[in-house]
């Protein structure tokens, strides 16, 4: 049998009520007593490694939660990290840059409801997990949720109340859990060798909404306190040009200044292409300017919190940012 290590730090599935609402309360031990019929399927040891709901999630936890896995790593066979869901993608994307090449499953999952409350969508999400973990073909970070095995880079929170909470975006799901078996769709050969784990982060990274109108002078209050900036731009991407060009103006001082910018989307499809319109095309060519394309905004900025520790040369940045790491950025040729 597989030897599987649960790695516990909260969130609803954990939760109890309180007179304030539901908060985590219960324990990796009373989460595995949930769902007995684990014994059957691997050996499973736990930790509590925190207990919060997942709106507090952090870089520092980010981390805290790959150095666990790093410790661990050689004595197990694969990891079930259980996450509140609000912010499960984050923490998904960023375990895919702290730890690469992991020929071993990290598979994060969580629910909608407490696995406290009878109809709960917690334990079957629990069991898919640790199915998951213990399978031969599945390594790296994944998200296992309401049956569906999704890459860490490509996850998104797309509902939610529903048990269907998430989604792969632009990506296909690497496998389908149904009735305790694993349908794979994708097929990868594992890595060779021994991960490579990263232990700084850099969480001095801002995303900004663009709506109609916007007063272009944000961008340079935002310069004072931030290393990167991300704009979720209309479409495929562009920035207002206004008669007096402020947004350009801002976006030199940006690069001026040695902190990059990178253009994204609020379509949640289909990614960003600055060379389709003359409001992107004006930008694109700008020093420091770097562009999602198919990226989730998710994936943005924890693979820029992973690239600033590393760099603050803008030219270095940009080669790492538009490098692909575990089907984060997907090249159509």
């Amino acid at each position: 049998m597989k030897h599987i290590l649960l790695i516990a730090t909260g969130g609803t599935i954990a939760s109890q009520p309180t007179t304030n609402g539901l908060a985590p309360q219960l324990r990796a031990g009373d989460i595995l007593g949930s769902v007995p019929k684990l014994r059957e399927l691997c050996r499973v040891e736990a930790l509590q490694l925190m207990n919060i709901d997942s709106t507090n999630m952090a870089p520092d936890c980010w981390l805290s939660i790959a150095a666990c896995v790093r410790r661990h790593y050689d004595a197990f066979d694969g990891f079930v990290i259980t996450h509140g869901t609000d912010t499960m993608a984050y923490t998904a994307c960023a375990l895919s840059y702290l730890i690469q090449g992991s020929a071993k499953p990290i598979v994060l999952t969580g629910s909608q409801r407490s696995i406290y409350s009878e109809d709960t969508d917690a334990r079957r999400n629990l069991y898919d997990a640790f199915l998951a973990a213990q399978d031969d073909a599945l390594f790296g970070v994944l998200l296992v949720f309401n049956g569906l095995v999704i890459a860490g880079t490509r996850a998104r929170k797309t509902r939610t109340k529903s048990m269907n909470a998430f989604s792969s975006i632009d990506y296909p799901d690497i496998a389908l859990l149904r009735e305790g078996k694993i349908l794979h769709y994708i097929r990868e050969q594992k890595p060779a060798g021994e991960p490579v784990f990263y232990d700084r982060l850099n969480p001095r990274v801002f995303v900004l909404r663009l709506i109609p109108g916007m007063d272009p002078g944000v961008l340079r209050l935002l310069l004072t306190r931030y290393d990167a900036l991300v704009i979720e731009s209309f479409g495929v991407g562009g920035l207002p040009c206004y008669e007096q060009e402020d947004f350009l103006a801002a976006v030199r001082a940006w690069s001026e200044a040695g902190k990059p910018i990178v253009i994204t989307t609020q379509v949640p499809h289909e990614g960003s292409d600055l060379m389709v319109y003359q409001v992107g095309a004006r930008v694109a060519g700008m020093p420091g300017v770097l562009q999602a394309q198919t990226m989730t905004v998710e994936a943005v900025v924890a693979k820029l919190m992973w690239i600033l520790p590393q760099s603050r040369d803008l030219g270095k940045i940009s080669s790492l940012f538009q490098t692909p790491i575990a089907h984060d950025l997907l090249r159509f040729e």
